[in-house]
């Protein structure tokens, strides 16, 4: 059953492959939270991909692709939409704003003040929009990829915890290695130009029913009652984490489950592991957890607190 979803993602990384060079574990996440229904806070310096990442990613699925790049004038209008009037017939239209599709960029999300932020709150919990009273439906596959700069604070307004919590997952971009490195710049040096991606062959694996058809199988895996209660057990550990101030929720226990299910079945397994649950950790809770202030003047950070905390539970068998 799960060779399907193994075969459809394999498939998918290969497109995205001709234009990301590396980056293996960055696109595993960002497929587990389109798996998953969820969306991702992709984190790193300018110029790793990010993106690039998205864009490529949409091309790969086929899918309708929209971006907002976030700015301190940005207004929630300007996310949403809103109803214009037309003089000639004395009614009001919907123009539609570029949350209305089916994977949407949010670049530099922490440009923005709150209020706009907050804009994308409905649509990220229920995929749905409210305009002027009326009620909009979202498309089944709408997914937030949001980007963000980690070095850069002066013009910036960080998300608060209640948008935060509605990321199923913050994914942190790293350098890449020397030899991936040299592979790009080897790849610019052919002819390669990420401007222009409608000159690489990057052809949609399937329609994008297929990613629905991956969903549903995804919430076929089974996990056993002893690895639920290993996840429920690492969530709760957080809560008193010496080192954490406010530990993760009930929500982020959900979101384990869910991207746990996820990872195994893009294995090829019907079931879920204690691996499988090790291995979305870090990335469903670092941006659920506050460190307390004296973990960071000690300069610690959400990862190896997290370490701590997943070392200290016992395994199931």
């Amino acid at each position: 059953m799960q060779d399907y979803v193994r075969a459809v993602v394999e498939s998918l990384k290969n497109e995205v492959r001709k234009a990301i060079v590396g980056q293996d574990t960055t696109i595993d996440q960002v497929i587990v939270a389109l798996l998953t229904e969820g969306h991702a806070l992709i984190e790193g310096v300018p110029g790793t991909a990010k993106t690039l990442l998205v864009k490529v990613l949409a091309r790969a699925i086929g899918s309708h692709f929209g971006r907002i790049q976030f700015t301190p004038d940005l207004m929630p209008a300007d996310v949403t939409g809103t109803n214009i009037f037309n003089m000639a017939t004395s009614t009001f239209t919907l123009r539609q704003g570029p949350i209305f599709t089916d994977l949407l960029l949010a670049d530099e999300i922490n440009r923005t003040p709150p209020k706009t932020q907050a804009a994308l709150l409905e649509a990220m919990e229920e995929r749905q929009v409210t305009i002027d009273g009326e009620l909009h439906k979202l498309s089944p596959l709408f997914t937030v990829l949001a980007t963000q700069n980690p070095i850069e604070y002066e013009g910036t307004y960080p998300l608060p915890e209640a948008q935060l919590d509605r990321f199923m997952l913050k994914i942190l971009v790293d350098y890449p290695g020397e030899a991936e490195e040299r592979q790009v710049v080897a790849n610019w040096n052919a002819g390669f130009n990420a401007r222009r991606l409608e000159d690489i062959d990057i052809r949609p694996v399937q329609d994008p029913v297929a990613v629905l058809e991956c969903r549903a199988r995804v919430r076929q895996v089974t996990v056993e009652e002893g690895v639920q209660a290993y996840l429920v057990s690492i969530v709760r550990a957080t809560r008193s984490a010496i080192n954490i101030s406010w530990g993760a929720s009930p929500r982020a226990a959900v979101a384990l489950l869910l991207c746990s299910k996820a990872i195994a079945a893009m294995r090829g397994r019907g079931f879920v592991t204690p691996d499988d649950v090790k291995e979305v950790a870090k990335p469903v809770l670092r941006h659920r957890i506050v460190l307390r202030s004296e973990a960071e003047i000690e300069g610690r950070t959400p990862d190896q607190v997290l370490d701590e905390v997943i070392s200290g539970i016992e395994v199931p068998r």
